[in-house]
């Protein structure tokens, strides 16, 4: 065999051994193909599996459900409960409920007082100036700016010029300060103890070109303790110190202080602490149209009663377009809601909302109980705490935002709700419109006549009321002051029971029972519990001399034998 046939018969072979073993191949590349297809397709199953059982939580990734409390849906909880609500009759009336819900011991002052009516009387008949101060805010912020003045004055032994209420684009309420106060009985009332000027001298007005602005403003900064005035104020009106910036050697004494709320700090010496209670609880008497009204106004409330006890329930409600456009809350008004407060915002605020680095959390401000009460609100809370249908209501407040739609729920609930202007003639009114702290002081004497005080948004007006209830009330101020970062979670849930509701809102009742007839035990007073709110022991050597404690027995005799106190 040659070579050519023994190769030739060598391929042959190969061939024959190569076929089998390509089909081989070929055939675990097909099964190879097949596995990977079918692994695949099992991944892709598991995969889609994945995504059927994470697509909630992936969909809360991308769009999460609002936190617990972080919604307006009080609305909804009431269409849902609202025949359970409109029907639950409670056991006990309106006035065993008055009568007991308040059951209370006489509050134990156990700090004596260490100044007598006398020690606080002034010593000396020298003058060291006059004190002029513009009081700004609203009416009780501006309140606070006259009591602390007065207690300045005492102080330094200056005279203090009948302070100035300044104007502002919110409040926007020119009136003067005989327009809000009795001026001849603030005069009277501090007789003896501060010095109280009309207006400046004439040789002083001369100077000024008779124009009070033309006066250097002195700027004190915020909650100034007594020291800072006598270090560094007192030279100034003695004209002792070495700022000539304000004043030369040759000037007559005189310091003008704007603005002047919370310049001045909540401890200080008792005598001068006594002054600012005699200024707040004894001077400040409201001016007559003032007074007169709300006798009339109260009178008229009591005989709308469904009984004939004459008792009420007053609810200040800060529900109006200027308070729900600042708080930056969302309510159920939808898109026109938002236009409307974007425009109320601008319009008071100039911009203030839309600054670099201003963030607004509509949901985090529900929560966190920053969010003005809605009427609904309210009257489910009532209903809940054991208030019925005959409850007579004293609402407290300047117009409501949407108030038709908004207060169609609490009059459902509470038919006998009624408000200054259902109690008091277009007549009667007109000294009233258009100026915002004179309306406030006609609610304040309102509220604070009433047998128990709802109030539902934080601000001085509560602040000033509670503290004036206490004082007056022998330290027990009945009033209710909701938890609204738990009635924020409360309300949220739709599904929410009736009963439920009830057992919540009833601990809050005695929580407020409890706060009541709480005094801060501290050494030093401080701006969270202020003198304004909390009068006692602070104030008790006053209303130990003026014995202006008030018996709320008997709502008719506070009318006839104490209201002189008050307005």
């Amino acid at each position: 065999m040659d070579s050519s046939t023994a190769m030739s018969s060598t391929n042959n072979n190969q061939n024959r051994w190569m076929k089998p073993r390509r089909k081989m191949i070929y055939a675990g590349i097909v099964i190879g193909r097949r596995r990977c297809i079918r692994f695949w397709l099992i991944l892709t199953m598991v995969y889609l599996l994945g995504l059927i059982i994470c697509a909630r939580p992936l969909s809360l990734f991308f769009f999460p459900l609002p936190l617990p409390g972080s919604l307006y849906r009080s609305h909804q909880i009431f269409h849902n409960l609202r025949l359970q609500i409109l029907s639950d009759l409670h056991h006990s009336s309106p006035i065993q409920q008055l009568s007991t819900l308040w059951m209370y011991k006489k509050l134990k002052i156990e700090k004596p007082c260490k100044v007598t009516y006398s020690e606080t009387r002034m010593e000396t008949s020298e003058n060291n100036g006059f004190l002029i101060v513009e009081a700004n805010g609203g009416l009780n912020q501006q309140r606070s700016s006259i009591c602390n003045a007065v207690a300045v004055a005492g102080f330094l032994n200056a005279t203090l010029v009948i302070p100035r209420l300044e104007y502002h684009n919110v409040w926007m309420d020119p009136s003067l300060f005989d327009d809000i106060y009795d001026e001849q009985h603030f005069v009277n009332t501090l007789a003896g103890f501060v010095r109280v000027a009309r207006e400046l001298p004439t040789t002083l007005m001369e100077k000024y070109d008779n124009n009070i602005n033309n006066v250097p403003i002195v700027q004190v900064p915020a909650w100034s303790s007594i020291n800072y005035y006598l270090e560094e104020v007192f030279p100034i009106l003695r004209n002792q110190g070495n700022n000539t910036n304000y004043y030369d050697l040759m000037s007559p004494r005189l310091v003008r202080i704007a603005p002047f709320a919370n310049r001045l700090s909540m401890y200080i010496p008792p005598d001068i602490q006594f002054l600012r209670c005699l200024a707040n609880y004894k001077a400040l008497k409201f001016a007559s149209p003032i007074s007169t009204l709300a006798k009339n106004v109260i009178k008229r409330l009591m005989e709308k009663s469904p009984r004939t006890d004459g008792k009420y329930v007053s609810v200040h409600l800060r529900f109006e377009e200027d308070m729900v456009a600042f708080s930056c809350c969302i309510y159920d008004g939808g898109q026109k809601e938002r236009i409307e407060m974007d425009s109320v915002r601008e319009k008071g605020w100039k911009g203030k909302f839309r600054r670099r680095g201003t963030v607004i959390n509509p949901g985090l401000n529900r929560i966190s109980g920053k969010c003005p009460l809605t009427p609904v609100e309210v009257g489910m809370m009532l209903r809940g705490m054991g208030f019925d249908n005959s409850t007579l209501i004293y609402l407290a407040s300047g117009k409501l935002y949407q108030e038709e739609r908004q207060l169609a729920p609490l009059l459902e609930m509470f038919p006998f709700v009624y408000t200054k202007e259902s109690l008091a003639t277009q007549e009667e009114l007109a000294y009233f419109k258009g100026y915002s702290s004179r309306l406030a002081a006609l609610d304040y004497v309102v509220c604070l006549l009433s047998e128990v005080f709802v109030t539902t948004q934080g601000g001085n007006f509560p602040h000033f009321l509670m503290g004036h209830r206490r004082y007056l009330y022998g330290g027990h101020a009945k009033t209710i002051k909701p938890d609204k970062q738990k009635l924020a979670l409360l309300f949220h849930n739709t599904s929410i029971s009736w009963q439920e509701i009830k057992d919540e809102v009833k601990v809050m009742l005695t929580e407020s029972n409890r706060e009541g007839l709480m005094m801060p035990r501290i050494k030093k007073s401080s701006r969270h519990n202020s003198v304004y709110k909390y009068p006692f022991p602070q104030c008790r050597c006053l209303q130990e001399a003026q014995n202006l404690t008030v018996n709320l027995a008997n709502v008719s005799d506070v009318l006839d034998n104490h209201l002189k106190h008050i307005v």
